[in-house]
């Protein structure tokens, strides 16, 4: 279920001149994948950290339910005033493993997705209000208009507020009254569309400690 493990990173973002980087801060919802607070800041520090949970956190409503934030092992996250905000906020903290490049993976996932993006300025960023004014655009796209491949292509809103159910259960129905129609396109059964019920941060290790 959505808000039960957030998982979150920091990525570079070229500035206007070379050496010049902002920091874009982003934390992803583990089940959902939608982003539920980011920021973009000149530098990479513990205090914007703060301000980023504290974001997320209010507009998530958390209020105690249990909740877990994964991420690497930069500075900004095992920083002592952000791991005594996690705590004060009743939020669990946990890490990559040392040495382990894939420990990260969703957080990873959604930077690719980003820098991929054909409209990305590879160039680099004019000055700090056009990186946030970009971001925006792409935190909107990714969560209320992209159809997720991991999430059986509904989008990362739909799958927070729930709505994907009924969407895969339609999808569902058409593929089957399609393949009554035209029983020839299909060698085999339909697609499967149920929904996930569960998503592991590192499936692989998962399995092995089972």
């Amino acid at each position: 279920m959505p808000n039960q493990v957030w998982t979150w990173d920091i990525i570079w973002l070229k500035g206007p001149v070379k050496g010049m980087f902002y920091r874009l801060y982003m934390i992803i919802d583990l089940f959902s994948r939608k982003v539920v607070a980011w920021e973009v800041w000149e530098s990479e520090e513990a205090f914007h950290a703060e301000e980023l949970i504290k974001k997320a956190v209010v507009s998530e409503k958390i209020q105690g339910e249990p909740l877990v934030l994964h991420s690497d092992n930069g500075s900004p996250m095992k920083a002592v005033t952000f791991q005594t905000l996690l705590e004060k906020l009743g939020i669990q903290s946990s890490y990559s493993r040392p040495r382990v490049s894939n420990d990260n993976p969703y957080s990873e996932a959604m930077f690719r997705t980003m820098k991929y993006r054909p409209e990305f300025p590879y160039k680099g960023f004019e000055d700090l209000s056009v990186a946030r004014e970009w971001t925006s655009k792409f935190v909107h796209w990714y969560n209320c208009e992209h159809q997720h491949s991991g999430l059986e292509f509904v989008t990362p809103e739909q799958v927070h507020t729930g709505g994907y159910i009924d969407v895969l259960k339609n999808r569902q129905i058409v593929y089957e009254q399609a393949k009554q129609q035209h029983p020839e396109r299909w060698s085999r059964g339909t697609r499967d569309w149920k929904a996930n019920n569960s998503v592991a941060l590192n499936p692989m290790k998962d399995n092995l400690s089972k």
